[in-house]
Formats: structure tokens, sequence, C-alpha cells
């Protein structure tokens, strides 16, 4: 039986159809040893990064980008129209979330004060993979259903 979160159990309130997929979670992966793991090409398992804005109280961004693609910190503020940007570290991602590492999910942030950014290179896909909130558990989910979900601003982030 499929492990129930509050990700699962929002998508399933709102009738959006998704593929919950459990991995081994007893040590922390990065997004491509996940791909490994549930036997999926690295290009469709995308990561949560937490980017902060130089500017103080601004709502920090979830950019959410493939596995096999690295953030340009450059390219996301042109997207955005910010000067600086950086990714928060692990510490600071986890205390500004409330969850590890490897579990952030923009699903599970919802009512949370980020701004949500995917990748324009998920627009190449019609699903792809990303977590449900807790290490362990990716949802399969539509990248309409993720953008609209989340209110999404798609941008330029990776190479």
């Amino acid at each position: 039986m499929p492990i129930k979160n509050n990700v699962t159990r929002l998508l399933d309130s709102r009738r959006i159809e998704y593929e919950p997929v459990e991995y081994d979670s007893s040590e922390f992966h990065s997004a491509g040893e996940v791909a490994a793991l549930i036997g999926v090409p690295e290009s469709h398992v995308y990561k949560t990064i937490v980017v902060l804005r130089e500017e103080r109280g601004r709502k920090p961004l979830l950019v959410i980008v493939a596995g096999n693609r690295e953030i340009d910190l450059r390219k996301l503020a042109a997207s955005l129209g910010e000067k600086k940007l950086k990714v928060a570290r692990h510490d600071e991602a986890e205390k500004l979330t409330g969850l590890q590492v490897g579990g952030i999910s923009a699903l599970a942030l919802l009512n949370k004060p980020f701004e949500v950014c995917l990748d324009r290179s998920a627009l190449d896909l019609a699903q792809l993979y990303v977590s449900a909130g807790q290490r362990g558990l990716n949802v399969k989910i539509g990248v309409q259903d993720l953008v609209q979900l989340t209110k999404a601003k798609v941008v330029e982030a990776t190479e």
C-alpha cells in the first residue's frame, strides 16, 4: 500500500492524477540516484532548490530543475528581473521549509511564503517526478498540473 501524506491527500482532494513512487530513503539520495532507484531518466526527476533573494523581506524561491541540470543563478536572476540570488545552504533550506533536503517539495509548501519557479526544460515533458514532501517518496505528475497547482512561474534557470 503506497504511503499517504499531505501531498498525496492534497492531490487526491483536487482530483489530480499522479502516481506515487517510493524508494529506499535510508540515506540521502541525489536526483540522479533517485532516478536510478526508480528506473527513469535523470532528466525526468526534478529537484527543488531553495534560492534566496538579496533583498531582505522578499519571499524565498523554490526552484524546480531537472536532476541532470545545474542551476544557473545569473540566468535565473535575469529571468526574474533580480540583481542577485544565492542558493540556500542545506541547514537554511531545512529551517525555512521545515522539510529535509531530499524531501523539499513545492507541493508540500503551497500555502507557505515561497515563490515557485519551474525551469523551462520541464515544458518538454508531459509528466515529471518531484518530491512528495519527504525522502523516499516522489510523485509522477503532469507538468501542467504542477504549474497550475503551485502557480509556478516558468523561468530560464539552467544551462
